[in-house]
């Protein structure tokens, strides 16, 4: 059995600090906004706060492109708003997760300031150059770059930088160890204030190959598993561990693209003393046209798709290492627009039917601000209306290419991670609460309508009152985090069951995924002795037989276990 310990038992809370409460009243959130929520977030049973960047930066991907890793940036507050915020935290028994953002820096960094400066400044070999005498670099993709080349040329010194994502933010050479002491030092500056871990920005992408040669013929043309399969990779992260890490009682989460199910243990075995758990991307895959990171596939995902993922993935960690769970975050839309249904009729019952299978489970559930109400997509019109660098970037190669720019806007109202960018929606009043002045991008309209806080506070069956229950359940019943997880009825294309099972408890799960009423065969389990533990929908009343039946997008939990 997998051994316990806090990380495991934690629920995540994520934050986008930009568009969680504004107190300053610039339309921006900030610091004193989540202080001011921290009643609000512990209210709802969850544990783990992971804040996304709140570090200096010039902002060109929303605080991704850091300037200062040691500084908060002045839209957000003061430090002194910082170690305010986690005092509040502290007091209140919740635990906060930073984001760690050292694959690449802001090229307003000082160090990059000095490297670009001349080819023999000290700090030139802290990111990744390349000599126009040698002739123009070996292909590298980027993410963000309107050419999509991760190759920037450089005048000042006659030389290329690599960058993966924008142009603003050149990846730092880990292969100077220079490089790697300054990120552990800044590590331990965070962990010495009393942060409890790190979530690690595309941590896979920090080891490269400097002799940069051509992307071998075994990738077809596949840069993100190549990035994650850097010759020292697992030497670094070791070594980080050794030096920082396992000095503290601390939690680290991997953003992990291009890391496959088989290399898994690779990076959160027990014995292998690099990271506790990380985020794969195989579902986040599952809804994108084939070959593509942006791009929504036409035809509709399967139920059957989305369950031999996770079993998939819970098997790889049945004995050793630990799994993630989550649905959406910052970079995703919004999960019940996603992955269930928004439409008014069923928006209700699948955006609790989603925190069910999240909170039930094997792997530590990560839960993005606004789940917990059924936030959804905004689902803009018009180019003007995103702020996202990765919408605006793509239009414009979209528009440089002659491509439909309709279609690609057809696009974004799915893809976009602006969908999840909006700001929180707390009431009816202006702005939803959010900020005495317009934000920094626009609300979605549905606050006035429920989708808002205080709404669902007076409403006993909102869904922000099933999120609470369901958090609770989880923290009575231990086998809903470490027991084993069996799937039943796998064929089944409109409804998820399984089992979870620890000791002599056995639980049973049923999730609907279907507008219609739908059944499942349960045979071959003990039925005898159920016992309702949770449901979504008001209308049960019959006992499970073999053969049972659940309305669109209902979610039961039940104790099955043998008296």
């Amino acid at each position: 059995m997998s051994t316990k310990t806090w990380w495991k038992e934690g629920i995540v809370y994520q934050i986008y600090p930009r568009s969680f409460q504004d107190t300053s009243g610039n339309g921006v959130g900030d610091l004193k906004g989540i202080l001011h929520r921290l009643d609000y977030i512990k209210s709802l049973g969850v544990d783990i706060i992971w804040l996304n960047p709140v570090y200096e930066s010039p902002n060109d991907d929303n605080g991704y492109d850091i300037s200062d890793y040691r500084s908060i940036m002045k839209e957000f507050g003061s430090m002194e708003d910082f170690d305010a915020l986690l005092a509040g935290m502290k007091t209140r028994g919740l635990k906060l997760v930073m984001d760690l953002v050292v694959n690449h820096s802001s090229d307003e960094h000082p160090w990059f300031k000095a490297s670009r400066s001349s080819r023999d400044n000290p700090y030139r070999d802290y990111y990744h150059w390349w000599p126009a005498e040698k002739g123009t670099p070996p292909k590298r993709w980027s993410y963000f770059d309107v050419d999509e080349n991760a190759w920037k040329y450089d005048a000042t010194t006659d030389a290329y930088y690599l960058h993966y994502f924008s142009v603003k933010q050149p990846d730092l050479k880990w292969e100077n160890p220079k490089v790697r002491q300054e990120i552990y030092q800044m590590m331990e500056f965070w962990f010495k204030k009393g942060v409890d871990g790190f979530r690690m920005d595309v941590i896979p992408f920090i080891s490269k190959d400097t002799s940069f040669p051509e992307l071998p013929e075994k990738y077809q043309g596949d840069f993100v598993s190549y990035y994650a399969e850097g010759p020292k990779l697992h030497e670094y992260l070791q070594e980080m561990n050794k030096e920082v890490l396992s000095k503290y009682d601390v939690m680290t989460v991997g953003e992990a693209p291009g890391v496959t199910i088989e290399n898994a243990l690779d990076l959160v075995g027990e014995d292998r003393k690099e990271l506790n758990m990380f985020f794969h991307f195989d579902l986040m895959s599952l809804d994108r046209k084939p070959g593509t990171v942006f791009e929504m596939n036409p035809d509709k995902w399967k139920l059957t798709q989305f369950k031999e993922i996770h079993s998939r993935w819970d098997r790889a960690f049945e004995s050793d290492g630990w799994g993630s769970m989550f649905l959406s975050n910052h970079d995703f839309p919004r999960s019940v627009s996603r992955w269930g249904n928004d439409h008014p009729d069923f928006w209700h019952a699948s955006a609790t039917m989603l925190q069910t299978f999240l909170l039930t489970m094997r792997g530590t559930p990560y839960f993005y601000f606004g789940d917990e109400i059924g936030m959804t997509n905004v689902r803009f019109n018009q180019i003007e209306q995103y702020q996202d660098i990765n919408t605006i970037n793509r239009y414009e190669i979209a528009k440089n290419k002659g491509q439909d720019l309709e279609a690609f806007l057809e696009n974004e109202k799915e893809a976009s991670r602006d969908n999840a960018r909006t700001p929180m929606q707390w009431d009816t009043s202006e702005n939803s609460g959010f900020s005495k002045k317009t934000p920094w991008i626009s609300l979605h309209p549905n606050y006035k309508t429920g989708i808002n806080v205080a709404s669902q506070e007076v409403d006993e069956h909102s869904v922000l009152h099933y999120f609470r229950k369901a958090t609770a359940l989880r923290k009575a019943h231990q086998g809903l985090i470490y027991g084993g997880y069996k799937l039943i009825d796998p064929k089944n294309e409109d409804i998820y069951a399984y089992t979870r099972s620890f000791e002599d408890k056995q639980y049973l799960i049923l999730l609907s995924f279907s507008e219609n009423l739908s059944t499942v065969n349960l045979s071959g389990l003990h039925l005898t002795n159920q016992k309702l533990l949770l449901a979504n929908s008001r209308e049960v009343a019959d006992p499970l037989t073999e053969i049972s039946s659940l309305h669109p997008y209902e979610a039961r939990v039940y104790d099955i276990s043998k008296k």
